[in-house]
């Protein structure tokens, strides 16, 4: 396979940047910005043949890099993060341009991009195992016994479009901080970032073929990286049907799934209301509600809700609605038109089943503004699918009791917030919510990347944040040994203890 013609990127995104490749002998794809459709880039395409010669060439970085020693993954990985830091603002405009993201957000997201390779940095240098108390069993006795982690091999990275930078950094950083090779399919909506991201880790060091960023169908390609023997891992992140399909179809693979939510912020009649507004306004509608753990339901005890929706709906109708490259721009668009379609029906549905349009909506230019919705019932689609837009149900509950049971009804469970100023409701909430993170007078929205992040039920299997990604992407091996007399070979004597010294 040889590389095709270089991306060309527009001037608005950032003047003179070229990215090379993708390598790809594929019909180019036309990359056009989700904000009023320009076009941003003509990208290569891999096809099934490329596709076996990428995995080839993984397999052998893969075996080469595997004996990379700590201190030099360490070093690639912190070069890495420095050729980020070094280059936010160019990164920012391409996530903005590609995906649609205000460039507030973008660049929140180029900063915590270059953490996650920082910290993947530092843990790589932390990837040994544990010493085994042998003689703990009888069993075990003149025995000794220790772990040791290491690299599964080549591991298949499919990532989303909400994150472009920073859900890739968290599959690719911590591949190369245990030791594997990775194969990249970033999202067909937003490749940019991914291939810029490729190229900071070539300048940072990282041998040919480690990682190979590969562009086109998730229906072709993905599944051919899924079903491969040559792939010893999948990291998928992305919607609950594609991530089962992927779990059926990858076999005896090591597979770790991010998937959906349908985000529940409890706000109890104790919370300091001013805070819980704030952070429920800055989780619901950042990135316009395209993020797997976005604030989407709101239940709020009954003592409050009247005071808490009066606060609440004229921050959100302030919110700017704008291009993504406007510095002012709160919310900007959803990904593509289709999505856009299917958040509007949705509210339509709503409301025709009985819910109230508190603010928000479709501007007279078709765009879709921030929203809020009351009068939501738990059956509704708003309130038991992922929205997966600018969309915020407020639901009321009579207590905790019920606020608990309304979050837990649900086939999800990543993240939920809980605003209380007693710590007792804190503990008895943290220990009853069915989510894999509990973050208490936060929103669920809140994520520190070297955190152990993850759901259960139906929002996916393993756990991302950087030490938890290492240990699902090496495998762990067992060594004992026994030990033996050096004297004599047979078993262990005190053949040096002696009679103690006369006077």
């Amino acid at each position: 396979m040889k590389p095709n013609l270089e991306v060309l990127v527009s001037d608005l995104i950032q003047p003179g940047l070229k990215i090379r490749g993708p390598y790809g002998t594929g019909e180019p794809m036309v990359l056009r910005a989700p904000w009023d459709g320009a076009e941003l880039a003509r990208i290569p395409t891999a096809t099934l043949e490329d596709i076996d010669e990428v995995l080839d060439r993984a397999r052998a970085a893969a075996e080469a890099y595997r004996w990379f020693p700590a201190w030099k993954r360490a070093a690639i990985l912190e070069r890495a993060s420095h050729l980020i830091e070094d280059n936010v603002e160019q990164v920012a405009r391409l996530i903005a341009a590609e995906g649609g993201k205000p460039l507030k957000d973008a660049r929140a997201e180029a900063k915590r991009g270059a953490s996650t390779f920082r910290w993947a940095s530092e843990e790589a240098k932390r990837t040994a195992g544990e010493l085994i108390e042998m003689d703990a069993d009888p069993s075990g006795e003149n025995r000794f016994g220790w772990t040791i982690r290491e690299p599964r091999g080549v591991i298949a990275a499919i990532s989303p479009f909400n994150f472009p930078l920073n859900l890739v950094a968290h599959k690719v950083a911590p591949a190369l901080a245990g030791g594997n090779a990775v194969v990249l399919k970033p999202a067909s909506n937003t490749p940019l970032t991914a291939l810029r991201l490729a190229e900071f880790l070539a300048a940072a060091g990282l041998p040919d073929g480690v990682l190979q960023v590969v562009v086109g169908s998730g229906a072709t390609i993905g599944n051919k990286l899924v079903m491969d023997e040559r792939t010893n891992m999948v990291s998928f992140t992305g919607s609950p049907p594609v991530g089962r399909q992927i779990a059926r179809d990858a076999g005896m693979k090591m597979v770790t799934l991010e998937l959906g939510n349908n985000s529940a912020t409890i706000v109890e009649d104790d919370a300091d209301l001013d805070l819980a507004v704030q952070r429920i306004v800055a989780g619901g509608f950042a990135n316009s509600g395209q993020i797997c753990i976005s604030v989407q339901r709101v239940v709020v005890h009954a003592a409050v809700y009247d005071e808490f929706l009066a606060m609440l709906v004229p921050q959100v109708a302030a919110l700017k609605v704008g291009d993504p490259l406007d510095e002012a721009t709160d919310v900007a668009t959803l990904i593509n038109d289709g999505e856009v379609a299917r958040v509007k029906a949705w509210i339509e549905e709503a409301v025709e089943q009985g819910a109230t349009l508190a603010t928000g909506g479709v501007r007279d230019d078709g765009r879709l503004l921030p929203t809020v919705l009351t009068g939501v019932t738990r059956e509704m689609k708003v309130s038991a699918n992922e929205v997966f837009g600018p969309v915020l149900s407020i639901l009321k509950a009579r207590d905790l009791c019920e606020a608990i049971d309304i979050s837990n009804d649900s086939t999800m469970g990543l993240q939920a917030g809980v605003f209380t100023n007693d710590l007792n409701k804190a503990l008895y909430a943290a220990k009853r919510l069915e989510v894999g993170g509990v973050m208490i007078n936060e929103v669920p929205t809140f994520r520190v990347d070297h955190m152990p992040y993850g759901g259960i039920k139906g929002s996916g299997i393993g756990r991302e944040g950087l030490k938890y990604a290492i240990r699902e992407m090496t495998e762990l091996k067992m060594v004992a040994i026994r030990e033996m007399d050096w004297q004599t070979g047979g078993p262990p004597t005190d053949a040096c203890l002696r009679e103690p010294l006369g006077p």
